[in-house]
């Protein structure tokens, strides 16, 4: 006997999935990679949160991390480089009803697509923007990027690199809407999945900083903060995200911080060492670009359906058209 419709409705929401109902074939990033990490926290958030595969979209441009949606079992659009942020904006105009998640690089956000990013900052559109930040370019085999320390010998620039690197987070708090603004390390993954679980919830445009490793052309870099837990300053506030006891004991260089005080997030944002992870800025007040530009409503399907034919009709090649130049002959 069928299932009565109700009851199917029902069945779907309830349904719970696993780790394995958003995995995608294996990662093929370097062992050691940070990407693995975000990989595997997003997978967590999506299992935790019980989220629907086919209310997922992934969006990124062209990078290492740019492969992440590869590895995403749900709606994935691998764009063009430093275009993620515009065509993430375009997603969620379509279809507000989409968890929208953006992950790109240091290059692929702060350099070709960096107008993007703080355009992006300043509509607000609600989505989880992760910045990948392994400070070099290694899909093309190690240039300098925004993010690369000064003096960074690379094959752009082989006496050192000459200027001092770009801070995301100082920049992304200087934009004009600024409301999520969140730190983590690839080598804490508690951290790293509770600044993005802390992002997903966040209404507006949430912007994560993951510094992280590239074992194959900066293999070095990080190790200082490795092996010294006084180097990584856990930012504590109940309107920030908790740590185990196990990890306070590990890290004891610990600092409330109100997400509040933009002035004081800009000032704690400056830092490399200690590095700050946790969240420096929140404000749930700002308003999203979506809302006031759609109210939160989705495009009818009659609408979506003409769009979709007028942008095929501009390439298809109808059988009588040719007509009258073959006569003409």
């Amino acid at each position: 006997m069928s299932m009565p419709m109700h009851e199917c409705l029902l069945q779907m929401v309830e349904e719970a999935h696993s780790l394995e109902d958003y995995q995608s074939g294996v990662p093929r990033w370097c062992s050691g990679c940070g990407d693995n990490a975000v990989l595997a926290a997003v997978q967590r958030l999506c299992r935790d949160e019980n989220l629907r595969p086919e209310k997922l979209a992934f969006v990124s441009g062209i990078g290492c991390a740019s492969r992440f949606p590869h590895y995403m079992r749900t709606y994935g659009f691998h764009g063009i480089h430093g275009r993620a942020l515009p065509i993430a904006e375009g997603v969620k105009m379509a279809r507000p009803d989409l968890h929208v998640f953006v992950n790109t690089g240091d290059g692929d956000c702060c350099s070709i697509g960096a107008a993007h990013w703080l355009h992006a900052i300043r509509y607000n559109m609600n989505m989880t923007v992760v910045l990948h930040d392994n400070h070099v370019y290694g899909l093309t085999k190690k240039q300098v990027s925004p993010t690369s320390p000064k003096g960074l010998r690379s094959n752009t620039t082989p006496h050192g690199s000459y200027l001092d690197a770009m801070n995301p987070l100082t920049v992304t708090l200087g934009v004009t809407n600024v409301s999520f603004v969140a730190q983590a390390v690839d080598w804490i993954p508690e951290v790293v999945h509770a600044v993005i679980k802390a992002a997903f919830h966040h209404q507006g445009f949430s912007f994560v900083r993951i510094i992280q490793r590239c074992p194959e052309f900066l293999p070095k870099m990080w190790e200082p903060w490795l092996h010294d837990p006084q180097k990584t300053l856990l930012l504590e506030h109940p309107d920030g995200i908790g740590y185990s006891a196990g990890l306070q004991k590990i890290y004891k260089n610990r600092q409330s911080h109100d997400p509040s005080d933009i002035h004081r997030a800009r000032e704690i944002a400056s830092s490399i060492d200690p590095v700050p992870v946790g969240i420096l800025f929140r404000d749930e007040s700002v308003p999203c670009y979506e809302d006031i530009r759609a109210a939160g409503k989705p495009r009818p399907i009659e609408m979506i359906k003409a769009g979709l034919e007028a942008e095929l009709d501009k390439f298809t090649v109808w059988p009588d058209a040719d007509e009258p130049a073959r006569s003409a002959v």
